[in-house]
């Protein structure tokens, strides 16, 4: 009977055997979180290279929607997000900092906590609302569940085809494959990525996250390239389906609608942005509060964490990488997250 171990050896002779120059960029951190645990890019030959993509939600929030909760802040509103957003930096400082200052920020692990928080303390609430499509059918749960009067949301809940189509347009990171997430797409689905297969002859594979999955996600791609053929292969049937979650997506079409806006080391990108309906404009909370911020420049002196973000550099490209930046003074905001590209190659990356 065959091991795990003899499994991921055979996978890994097939994908020598077949092995071409090819970029793949994953958009997830948790398959970056398994790639450097287990070592896979050392299993593969130095022609196949694997980048990480813009796949930390929290890594994604610009410095200008972090500057909105503080101004919230500043205001005697209470904010209520998850601990991993009170390090991201904003224009002015962090949520953590103010914080210390004095500022009531309360961390939440999830929507629901943040309406609990409102029916207890007699204060408006504002849940800073981080994530991609994973999390953001909970948000519009409780948006259309009537929370408290006192509750609101200030969505920053983003995207990813959209994310993906600006990467490959842009030609900046010179991408051949693509391994989808496995969580996003138990939401949409996975007919959401066949325009990049169909439109610009990109290989890819919708992946769990054991290493098996991600060794095995490599391989699919490389025979896809091999055979020359491009299209959206499904390693993850045990959890996605070609339609996704319809229930979700139809509380996202309900609650949500689609914004061009920045994300954090990229220009506005297109139709990525999920903003509230006018419809539930009470619980909107950029619409109940005077709060105005005009662009604010994400760049961090020596801090390359946008282009990490783009897939274009690595964690060890960056000057403050395991020196003046680390978990325990992060920064940038891929070092915050546990999501984030260079907190995970801090802990699993060679010294």
């Amino acid at each position: 009977m065959n091991t795990i171990k003899d499994l991921s050896k055979e996978i890994v002779k097939r994908i020598e055997d077949i092995a071409q120059p090819v970029k793949i960029m994953h958009v997830c951190g948790s398959h970056e979180h398994t790639i450097m645990q287990h070592g896979i890019r050392t299993l593969l030959p130095p022609e196949v290279e694997v980048v990480a993509g813009p796949g930390c939600p929290v890594c994604c929030v610009p410095a200008r929607e972090v500057e909105e909760c503080l101004q919230l802040a500043k205001q005697g509103v209470t904010i209520a997000t998850f601990g991993d957003m009170l390090r991201v930096p904003g224009g002015s400082g962090t949520l953590s900092e103010a914080k210390a200052e004095g500022a009531d920020v309360r961390i939440v692990y999830g929507v629901n906590n943040a309406v609990e928080l409102a029916q207890k303390i007699d204060n408006d609430v504002v849940f800073m609302a981080a994530g991609f499509e994973t999390t953001a059918p909970t948000t519009a749960a409780e948006i259309v569940a009537n929370p408290p009067e006192n509750f609101s949301v200030l969505s920053c809940h983003r995207m990813i085809p959209p994310a993906l189509q600006f990467l490959i347009e842009s030609g900046e990171v010179n991408l051949n494959a693509l391994i989808e997430p496995g969580h996003v797409s138990t939401i949409i689905g996975t007919k959401p990525y066949d325009i990049f297969s169909e439109k610009y002859e990109i290989p890819q594979v919708v992946t769990g996250f054991n290493p098996m999955d991600v060794l095995i996600a490599v391989y699919l791609i490389l025979k896809q390239l091999h055979e020359d053929k491009a299209f959206v292969q499904n390693e993850y049937k045990r959890a996605v389906r070609e339609e996704g979650n319809l229930k979700a997506q139809e509380l996202l079409d309900e609650v949500f609608y689609i914004k061009t806006k920045e994300w954090r080391g990229f220009p506005p990108i297109p139709n990525s942005v999920m903003e509230i309906k006018d419809e539930f404009s009470q619980v909107n909370a950029r619409e109940r509060f005077d709060i105005e911020v005009g662009n604010i420049p994400e760049v961090v002196s020596g801090c390359i964490c946008g282009a990490i973000l783009r897939g274009v550099a690595r964690p060890e490209d960056c000057r403050l990488f395991r020196k003046e930046c680390n978990p325990t003074n992060p920064i940038g905001a891929c070092m915050v997250s546990k999501e984030g590209t260079c907190n995970i190659a801090h802990r699993y990356g060679s010294f």
